[in-house]
């Protein structure tokens, strides 16, 4: 089995450590035994910052246990006992999945973590309140509102015991809104878990959405044609000054509406993001592309979007310790994901941790039908969903799952396989829906086949929660996002590829979660074996040993009956697919109060919380 290995650059021996003492990384670790690849893995990230380096990557994949290497790294960082008067101390642990966090949460092994969520996710405790959450609550209502029980507030009690705990936990939205507060200022060390999309979570973030739904006075500053960024500027810097305007009219009043308060809110919040638009557009030294969409002309909303926004993640993130750890399975090119986020990659340690589940336990099926890009998907969709139903006999007491990309292609699909005959086994969920949908399907015993759409992360299917999945196309970027085109246009073919092999892989990593866990996935598009041609070089070892042992499967005959339980399991050379069992159900739906997360969403309820 392969152990964990390191690479980096080691010539500053003589550099202040990160840690005051690395060996106590170990001590630090909360489980009472290591499993895997763990203790090695302690060892090389131990030795990578005590060399020196500023940055410490941790390639894990699936079944490491993360989240218990993170808190040992973040339990090295600097006590008060052991710093200087003006050395900053203790630790952030950051994510940018809120269900991670959720995780965290509920381990009893990271009880000491402090998590602290943004105002939203809390309830008002005052009477006549207690259906309010905290950012519309009076004291955010009234002006010189003074709460006399603000000391039990549930966001404000959490955020104080968070601020002075050793290690503030947080989802990377809220960690990054915070910079710069007085509450939670640098520390010494920052862990940042599913860090593998931190350049595209922070270019989400820094993207500016200008219109009716976005900005409370679209009515007064309806755009006039921006044809490029000179004209954004002058757009954003007109409606930044309206929206002062209105602000200061809001701060007059004695007492505000909830209406009013959130108007507020995200006049206040869309003035700091223009703000910061302008100024690092007119910067000379900015290293930040910026590009702009206005796709239905005068009068129509626009996107300002940032390429690789080092300087904004500097401010958010870089400032905000003196070293970090990032730690993902799919970091998959050290100097690429360097030059993305803004780090020199001469100060950056590469920890690889080898995979201890089983190869065979984790079986790649290749059953491609066909390209499904859109000028060939309607000939091959209907081919995919006979796989499908192939996969359904040959599975008839388990669930699946169908990483269908987008819900275009999850409608058509549902179509055929309903024409098909097996419709009562299918679940699926629309935008609004997901999370209540997702729970329902876990939480049944039935072996129901669940058609999803963007849940190639953040999803734990462990044992018989799923024992199998079809990829339905491959996840390259959208060509369409004017992002991607330049990115395309300037040659960036490799972060195209890194981009859709990166899904591949968090998806696979699905429905095995456990070194005695199985799970076999099935690939029905054709370009996901070019990818993974163009995509060799980046393919970590324990992924391309998969890919390696990849073949066709021994599938039924197509026989929709069969898929609805119990039927013929003969094989036949005809494409491949999994089975399950016919039944009738009703839709459960969850919607959280005003956009809120209820406690009792699914794990896949992955929004930006706000302060």
């Amino acid at each position: 089995m392969a152990r964990s290995s390191l690479t980096g650059s080691f010539t500053s021996a003589d550099r202040v450590p990160t840690v005051v003492d690395p060996a106590r990384i170990f001590d630090e670790f909360p489980a009472p035994s290591y499993r895997g690849n763990q203790r090695q893995a302690l060892a090389d990230i131990r030795d990578a910052f005590a060399a020196g380096n500023d940055v410490v990557l941790v390639r894990a994949p699936t079944g490491s246990g993360k989240s218990l290497l993170a808190h040992a790294i973040a339990g090295c960082a600097r006590t008060a006992g052991e710093a200087g008067a003006e050395e900053v101390i203790d630790a952030y642990y950051t994510t940018p999945q809120v269900s991670q966090l959720d995780d965290v949460a509920e381990d009893a092994l990271l009880s000491d973590l402090s998590v602290i969520r943004g105002k939203n996710n809390y309830d008002c405790i005052l009477p006549g309140e207690t259906d309010t959450p905290v950012n519309q609550a009076p004291c955010a209502r009234e002006r010189k509102f003074d709460c006399q029980v603000k000391h039990r507030c549930p966001y404000f009690s959490d955020r104080a015991i968070a601020s002075n705990r050793p290690i503030a936990a947080m989802t990377l939205a809220y960690f990054m809104q915070t910079a710069g507060s007085d509450v939670f200022g640098p520390r010494d060390v920052v862990v940042i878990d599913e860090a593998h999309g931190l350049g595209d979570w922070a270019e989400m973030y820094a993207t500016i959405e200008l219109g009716p739904d976005t900005v409370p006075v679209w009515d007064d500053t309806r755009p006039q044609q921006v044809d490029d960024l000179e004209d954004a500027a002058g757009y954003a810097q007109r409606l930044a000054d309206v929206g002062e305007r209105r602000v200061q009219e809001l701060r007059q009043q004695e007492e505000l509406t909830a209406e009013e308060v959130a108007e507020r809110d995200r006049l206040n919040k869309l003035r700091q993001d223009l703000q910061w638009f302008v100024e690092d557009y007119r910067d000379p030294e900015s290293v930040t592309t910026w590009v702009v969409d206005q796709p239905d002309g005068e009068g129509g909303s626009v996107t300002i979007k940032p390429l690789d926004p080092e300087k904004y993640l500097k401010h958010t993130v870089w400032d905000r310790g003196h070293r970090h750890a990032l730690l993902s399975a799919t970091i998959l090119n050290k100097d690429a994901f360097c030059a993305n986020v803004g780090l020199n990659p001469d100060n950056v340690a590469l920890v690889e941790v080898g995979h201890t589940f089983p190869v065979e336990n984790r079986p790649l099926y290749d059953v491609t039908q066909g390209k499904m890009t859109y000028e060939h998907r309607e000939e091959t969709l209907p081919k995919i969903a006979r796989i499908v139903v192939r996969a359904m006999q040959a599975h008839p007491d388990e669930k699946g799952l169908i990483h269908c990309h987008s819900y275009a292609i999850a409608e058509q699909l549902a179509e055929l396989l309903v024409d098909f005959g097996v419709g009562p086994r299918l679940r699926s969920h629309e935008s609004e829906d997901r999370d209540g949908q997702l729970t329902a399907w876990k939480r049944t015993d039935d072996p129901d086949v669940f058609l999803s759409v963007k849940m190639e992360e953040a999803l734990d299917l462990e044992g018989d929660l799923c024992r199998w999945q079809v990829i339905c196309k491959a996840p390259y970027p959208n060509t369409r996002d004017s992002r991607v085109a330049q990115r395309l246009e300037d040659g960036q073919w490799g972060w195209y590829y890194r981009t859709a092999l990166r899904t591949v892989i968090q998806a696979c990593g699905r429905v095995i979660r456990a070194p005695d866990d199985h799970g076999a996935t099935y690939l029905a598009d054709s370009s996901l074996l070019d990818l993974f041609e163009r995509a060799r070089v980046d393919m970590p070892d324990w992924f391309a040993e998969q890919v390696d042992r990849m073949g066709p499967p021994d599938l039924p005959t197509f026989d929709p009956n069969a898929a609805l339980g119990g039927g013929n399991v003969g094989s036949s050379a005809d494409d491949g697919g999994n089975s399950g069992q016919s039944r009738s159900r009703s839709r459960s739906r969850s919607r959280s109060r005003s956009g809120r997360r209820s406690s009792g969403t699914s794990p896949m309820a992955d929004v930006w919380d706000t302060e």
